[in-house]
């Protein structure tokens, strides 16, 4: 007998009547290729568990979706997982996703890849655009040699949070009080959200 969540069955009952057939599908092939799953509820969404994250699905008004943590890793069709989250796009019957058969081999992939302890591959959006100081920022940096010389050194992401803070500022009077705050903490060697770090 699998080992179920009394808060997935409640998910089940309270989803769409379209969707419940797929919700229902989904459940009893990941217990079948994987008798150890245990369930869980993340991010609001059914997600199954075995030696870290396997797969989640969901319900919505018109659609359902169930995805691989690792997905890219398994599923070769990437068209798919444009259309929606997960990796079988939109869901609005059981026959839009493979036959169990298939079902149950990609479940085992996933099981395989937790069991190597292969991460989940690091999704990269956009290109970000290369980092560029603003002149007035250039100038008060070059009036402290150390704050010049730590924020060289910083990584283009923390760059990156000071030069936004400084432009994003609405008047004149904000920014100078952001530039002038800014060169007193890069001088000591701190990050823009340094307030935010764990010690």
């Amino acid at each position: 007998m699998p080992k179920t969540d009394p808060r997935i069955d409640a998910y089940i009952a309270n989803s769409a009547d379209f969707a419940k057939p797929i919700l229902k599908y989904i459940r009893a092939a990941v217990h079948e290729a994987c008798p150890q799953v245990e369930e869980d509820m993340k991010w609001r969404n059914p997600t199954f568990m075995y030696k870290g994250i396997l797969c989640g699905m969901g319900a919505f008004k018109e659609h359902a979706i169930f995805g691989f943590w690792k997905g890219t890793l398994i599923i070769a069709d990437k068209g798919k997982s444009l259309e929606a989250m997960g990796s079988f796009g939109r869901i609005t019957k059981v026959s839009d996703l493979p036959s169990k058969k298939i079902l149950i081999g990609y479940v085992k992939q996933a099981m395989a890849l937790n069991e190597q302890g292969v991460k989940a591959p690091v999704k990269h959006d956009k290109p970000k655009k290369p980092v560029r100081v603003p002149p007035y920022l250039s100038a008060a940096l070059k009036k402290n040699k150390k704050a010049l010389a730590t924020f060289e050194n910083f990584s283009p992401s923390h760059k990156r949070e000071y030069i936004e803070w400084v432009t994003e500022a609405k008047t004149e009077e904000t920014r100078n009080k952001r530039l002038q705050t800014a060169v007193e903490w890069i001088a000591q060697g701190k990050g823009r959200n340094w307030k935010y770090m764990k010690k």
